[in-house]
């Protein structure tokens, strides 16, 4: 892997993580039409712990509340009842399917799921399902219940498959349950925590394997990691600023659009699909 690479791939990741527009795609499809060859889904497990260190960073306090509240509730009957311990127990619960999927998915995962027909289908129809649950949804909801957690656990855990979007499927599935904009990108972004540290530690022995033909070294692995908290912290901000005022139409019409245009490059054979 060039420099070049490395930095534009962890520039990639940092802008799209948060955006419902699927990060694995983009930086699939980035990597094998201007590099040439696919980076890898080890790779890009790893580069997302730079992401996810951002959501760390910006909601620290609220984290430090839900640890907090949650090991009190393991001793205390009243701490049982306080909003964040519910919380903490929602972003356990809805980390499992993904994290029992990805395990034993993981081969699939990092093969014939990559396939780029697939990931063009994804975007075209999960962007479908986004705009429908955005121009559907009664927007009703701040607070989370155990079914929210469930509910937008298991659409998390269709993002395994790029294209989907981890962000995009989480919050088609809050906007389908009634919570508003800003809460079902909060939970997102929380929800995202376990999954995407436990994937990226699991991949990194992966990354570090040098047999490939297009393998990161680590100095490149770190600095694309780095790219990509710094980028992933200000599109963090920025996003939960647009959704208090904006729908998510614009993403949908971006789908829509990328979805089909890397129709056509396959089609053509511009572009390979594996």
């Amino acid at each position: 892997m060039s420099w070049l690479q490395a930095l534009v791939l962890g520039l990639v990741q940092g802008l799209t993580e948060f955006l419902p527009i699927s990060s694995s795609a983009h930086v699939r499809i980035v990597s094998t039409l201007f590099f040439g060859k696919d980076a890898g889904a080890s790779f890009t497990a790893v580069i997302q712990l730079g992401t996810e260190v951002a959501v760390l960073i910006y909601f620290a306090k609220d984290i430090g509340r839900f640890v907090s509240s949650w090991f009190r509730g393991l001793f205390s009957a009243a701490a049982r009842r306080e909003p964040d311990y519910k919380l903490a127990w929602y972003v356990i619960i809805g980390s499992i399917p993904i994290s029992v999927l990805g395990y034993l998915l993981k081969d699939e995962i990092r093969t014939s799921a990559r396939n780029l027909w697939i990931t063009a289908t994804m975007l075209v129809v999960f962007g479908l399902l986004l705009g429908l649950a955005d121009q559907l949804a009664k927007h009703a909801r701040d607070q989370l219940t155990m079914r929210d957690a469930i509910g937008m656990g298991l659409a998390q855990a269709m993002a395994l498959i790029p294209g989907v979007s981890r962000s995009g499927g989480t919050l088609t599935a809050g906007l389908a349950l009634g919570l508003t904009r800003e809460s079902a990108a909060r939970y997102s972004f929380l929800l995202a925590i376990p999954a995407v540290f436990g994937a990226g530690l699991f991949s990194i022995p992966d990354v570090l394997d040098r047999s490939g033909a297009n393998t990161a070294s680590v100095p490149q692995m770190v600095v694309a990691t780095i790219v990509a908290f710094a980028v992933g912290y200000a599109t963090i901000a920025w996003l939960l600023k647009y959704v208090s005022k904006h729908s998510y139409s614009a993403f949908v019409w971006y789908r829509l659009l990328l979805g089909i245009v890397l129709m056509g490059l396959l089609s053509m054979g511009l572009l390979p699909a594996t």
